[in-house]
């Protein structure tokens, strides 16, 4: 028997379709930053491929590109792209190494993987005060919050998909809504409010909203009595493997030690 998937990708579609354009912000910055990276590569690349829920992002930036939508296969040429770009959608794939693994095939040798996702201090604090007010009131959880994974187990998802000198890095970006209503229209603004199958699909008892608010607003506000609320964008890259690429010393074929070495620095000129 095949289990469930965790996503729900036709409810996501329609989240998605009911995203706004203020509510993209998070979005152009995740784009601007994997730009802003891109300008550091000594490389220029001529075929590119960007895997995303949201084209409208990208169509200005990267006319040249070819969109693939982030289903659970992806449509990519296989060894077609220099580059493939996968933008905030890793965090609600089924399965997301086999994402990773289908923009590595995607890639030529020494191609290069770009993406971006949620991490897993996003919405830590809305998920800390609906957890506890659902257990206060209910005396147990329900799956309102998607799982996010951490930087740690992102960093082995290159390492498993095969992708040479992978780096992960994240940036985290405080926000702060007037309440937790506010924050609720924000997520929905974004198409990311929950999409997992097991979500509660009846109506939501006003309570367990309002006792969550008053859990935030005592644990999570700052000082004008606004709702701390953390979103963390996850940042990976990795290239396809190729022969010319630098690789690491075998074990033993060091020939002097850190000291040594240090000791020769000292003795150059100007030092």
């Amino acid at each position: 028997m095949i289990p469930p998937e965790l996503f729900n990708t036709t409810v996501q579609s329609a989240k998605r379709a009911r995203a706004t354009k203020e509510g993209m912000f998070l979005q152009e910055l995740s784009r601007d930053e994997i730009l802003e990276r891109l300008e550091a590569v000594n490389r220029s690349f001529t075929k590119i491929a960007i895997v995303t829920g949201h084209p409208e992002i990208w169509n200005a930036s990267v006319p040249e590109a070819t969109i693939i939508p982030d289903e659970d296969i992806l449509d990519l040429e296989v060894g077609a792209y220099d580059l493939v770009i996968h933008s905030i959608a890793l965090h609600h794939c089924n399965d997301p190494i086999g994402q990773v693994v289908q923009c590595g095939r995607g890639l030529r040798p020494d191609g290069l993987f770009l993406a971006s996702c949620f991490g897993g201090q996003t919405l830590a604090e809305l998920r800390a005060a609906l957890s506890v007010a659902e257990t206060d009131l209910r005396g147990g959880l329900s799956p309102r919050v998607s799982p996010m994974a951490e930087i740690r187990e992102l960093g082995a998802v290159l390492q498993r998909a095969g992708l040479a000198l992978p780096v992960v890095d994240s940036l985290k970006i405080p926000t702060s809504y007037r309440d937790l209503y506010h924050l609720m229209r924000d997520l929905r603004a974004m198409g990311e409010t929950n999409v997992m199958t097991a979500r509660v699909t009846s109506l939501t008892a006003k309570t367990l909203f309002e006792r969550a608010q008053k859990i935030y607003a005592e644990e999570f506000s700052d000082h004008n009595g606004r709702l701390n609320c953390t979103f963390e964008l996850v940042f990976l890259s990795g290239w396809a493997p190729d022969a010319s690429q630098p690789k690491p010393l075998k074990p033993g074929s060091v020939s002097k030690t850190l000291q040594q070495a240090l000791k020769e620095v000292k003795k150059l000129p100007n030092n």
